[in-house]
């Protein structure tokens, strides 16, 4: 006879009774009472269990029984299903978005300068983790990276979403590399199929007619040293400012005049060696009264212990009249504009600016350092920014590499 919801409020016999195919309620002799439904697969009789009642009722137990026939009649085995299920639930749930990229993030860890960091940490953070984060990595559909990613760019950070994007598709290969997802579901979101075109703006920079002011101002500039020195090393070197703002005094050999700035503070993540001119070795004397018993050559002038900040070139150039005209970072434009019109070899300048080859089998074959010519060319270059302090308007003489 089968059970009903009357005589399941009354059983007070411990045993097994019988709802019919393989379905009964268990009642034990301490009071427990628990579904279980007998089966039979690949020849041997099993048992799974299907809660307990009454927090799953007799319907209820009842459709997890007709659930678990329908499985053996496509040759499945109840139990083993289960086990996956529950084993995939248990996976997702460590596996979430927010979880894995924070392992990814680690794994990134030694590539990237802190800053770089934490400036990736961020964008996720505001822009995906509060809505998706706590997601399991293998639920969420591309149209959901779609409309974040579309959010960003509508609020104006076109740039900014180009960027979001491009993390998410890293997080989720090296997810798949790793084992924590088996499919990449965002394999096909191109950037320029979802975001709108967008004008590249390139950094503003001074032109060469603009030298002689620049000079003279930064001459005059009553700013802190440590900013006014390093914005002229920034000039005589062609480097990054972020690669002058962290120079340690211990990448310098002043008697060989030469910077080697190690992989680890490059952008390409390659040891990068920069001639020194003979004013830019006076840059580096003058600050060896300031900050010569110090491990960084610029230290901030409020924390000694940490370099002069992000902001600070900027800002300086901005105190002298260029605002939204010229960027430290556009230094490097200007010398790599001049020196290629007054036909220095590009490849050398190339070298000099520490550029990629986006040539691959040019780029396996072209390992010169044209350290001989850098050492000429920057040498040329200084000369040439003092020529123009002075007042000179003509170019001086071409000179190949």
């Amino acid at each position: 006879m089968k059970l009903t919801d009357a005589k399941l409020r009354t059983l007070t016999k411990p045993g097994k009774h019988f709802d019919g195919g393989g379905l009964y309620l268990d009642l034990t002799k301490a009071g427990g009472r628990y579904w279980r439904m007998k089966y039979r697969h690949g020849g041997k009789e099993k048992l799974l269990a299907l809660g307990v009642y009454p927090a799953v009722g007799l319907k209820d137990a009842r459709a997890k029984a007709d659930e678990a026939r329908q499985q053996l009649q496509a040759g499945a085995d109840p139990g083993a299903v289960r086990k996956e299920a529950k084993a995939k639930a248990d996976h997702e749930a460590v596996n979430t978005l927010e979880a894995v990229a924070g392992d990814w993030l680690k794994h990134q860890a030694g590539r990237w300068e802190p800053l770089t960091m934490t400036r990736i940490r961020a964008s996720l953070e505001g822009h995906v983790f509060k809505t998706l984060g706590a997601r399991p990595l293998a639920s969420i559909k591309p149209r959901e990276i779609m409309d974040v990613v579309k959010a960003v760019e509508a609020g104006g950070a076109g740039e900014q979403a180009g960027r979001v994007l491009q993390r998410v598709k890293a997080i989720y290969r090296w997810a798949v590399t790793h084992g924590r997802i088996e499919v990449n579901p965002m394999l096909d979101l191109v950037p320029s199929e979802i975001l709108k075109p967008r004008e590249v703006r390139h950094r503003a920079a001074l032109a060469d007619k603009d030298l002689p002011e620049f000079l003279k101002k930064l001459d005059a500039y009553d700013g802190d040293p440590h900013t006014v020195h390093a914005l002229r090393l920034l000039v005589l070197t062609g480097t990054r400012p972020g690669e002058v703002r962290g120079a340690r005094w211990a990448e310098f050999d002043m008697d060989a005049a030469l910077w080697v700035i190690p992989a680890e503070r490059m952008k390409m993540r390659v040891e990068h060696r920069v001639p020194l001119s003979r004013q830019a070795l006076e840059v580096l004397r003058s600050m060896q009264a300031l900050s010569g018993t110090r491990e960084l050559v610029f230290p901030s002038p409020f924390y000694p212990s940490k370099p002069l900040s992000e902001n600070t070139f900027n800002s300086a150039m901005a105190r002298m009249g260029y605002k939204n005209t010229a960027t430290a970072h556009g230094f490097r434009a200007l010398f790599s504009t001049v020196a290629n019109e007054c036909g220095w070899n590009p490849d050398v300048i190339e070298r000099q600016l520490a550029h990629k080859e986006r040539n691959q089998v040019r780029a396996a074959y072209h390992r010169s350092t044209y350290m001989q010519d850098r050492e000429r060319l920057m040498q040329w270059w200084a000369d040439y920014l003092d020529g123009r302090k002075a007042g000179n308007v003509v170019k001086m003489p071409t000179r190949a590499a």
